[in-house]
């Protein structure tokens, strides 16, 4: 209990002064295109707090539920610009249902459709450039970051009943007014486009490369599969192998079989926790998926390439198929 609360204030403590930190020497540099560098810092930062603010949201960091919601509005809206309630209202839905089609959220991208269905739904052109979509992949990345802030603004101001609304429209406005006025009084208006190009490209590039590994490439559950809640979280998640510093980097997501097992386990307890459960699936013949990170690249380039091609789910699981009738 002391090493978790010990980790995670001296994430809460440090973080935010980081940010804060990296915004007076923007302030101080002033005018010159070497702010390009504190763009790509503040993108990685801003990364770094948004991983903190998923840990508050799955109750890791206090024992109080109204401490990490607090918490995590305050992160995620404030210092990083995401809604709370949006990032609720759509993860909670994941984790129920990791890759269950018409039920995760995460298995239904705008851009790059992951099921044969979804190809064949579009037009030519669309359908050309998902046979095409692997290479495609990284380079939309960056706008990402665009993306998590639109989604955000669109779920606070919408008619959907939002915990909190005012208060996150509040801080939701002022991270994004104030952030923007700011880098359009202290850089010239070009690069203070081309800064806010380069922030938003490396946040959202750094979060989607990120969760990517996660699942894309594993077994996606047809809509009226049945499957016991240990198997689902285990056969469609897939761990990164790695040192504490990868830990760091992925904010603790390269535990993803551990993290959808155990949602409020305090992110320094996964590493523990890994070889625990593996074993446990060895021994009862349930698959264990833990790749490198370039591997796990590999698979999800091959998977989505297929996809598009309009083949079936090469990751189809013949235990799903056995228990849609159970």
């Amino acid at each position: 209990m002391r090493r978790r609360y010990a980790y995670y204030w001296a994430k809460l403590i440090g973080l935010p002064l980081l940010v804060i930190a990296a915004l007076a020497v923007f302030v101080l540099i002033g005018d010159t295109w070497w702010q390009l560098i504190t763009a790509v810092v503040l993108g990685v930062l801003f990364t770094q707090v948004a991983f903190l603010g998923h840990d508050a949201a799955h109750r890791q960091i206090f024992a109080s539920g109204k401490w990490n919601d607090w918490t995590s509005l305050v992160i995620g809206d404030l210092f990083v610009g995401m809604s709370y309630g949006w990032w609720r209202h759509r993860h909670s839905r994941h984790h129920a249902n990791p890759n269950k089609l018409g039920t995760d959220p995460d298995t239904e991208l705008p851009v790059i459709p992951l099921t044969p269905e979804r190809v064949q739904r579009r037009n030519r052109v669309l359908r050309w450039l998902a046979a095409h979509q692997g290479l495609f992949f990284f380079p939309i990345l960056p706008l990402q970051g665009v993306a998590l802030h639109a989604a955000s603004v669109q779920r606070v101001l919408s008619r959907d009943p939002v915990d909190r609304r005012w208060v996150e429209i509040l801080l939701i406005g002022f991270r994004l007014i104030g952030y923007g006025v700011l880098v359009f009084l202290v850089l010239s208006p070009a690069l203070a486009l081309a800064f806010l190009a380069v922030q938003l490209g490396v946040f959202g590039f750094y979060m989607g490369a990120s969760f990517a590994p996660n699942h894309k490439g594993m077994m996606m559950a047809p809509a009226d599969g049945k499957i016991g809640f240990l198997q689902r979280q285990v056969l469609t998640s897939r761990n990164i192998r790695g040192n504490r510093l990868l830990d760091i980097a992925m904010g603790g997501l390269n535990y993803q079989i551990e993290h959808h097992l155990f949602p409020s386990m305090p992110r320094p307890h996964l590493r523990k926790a890994a070889p625990i459960v593996a074993e446990y699936c060895r021994a009862r013949g349930i698959p264990y998926t833990e790749t490198t990170l370039l591997q796990s690249y590999a698979i999800v380039i091959r998977y989505i390439n297929r996809v598009g091609l309009g083949e079936r789910d090469p990751f189809d699981c013949p235990l799903v198929a056995q228990r849609r009738a159970v």
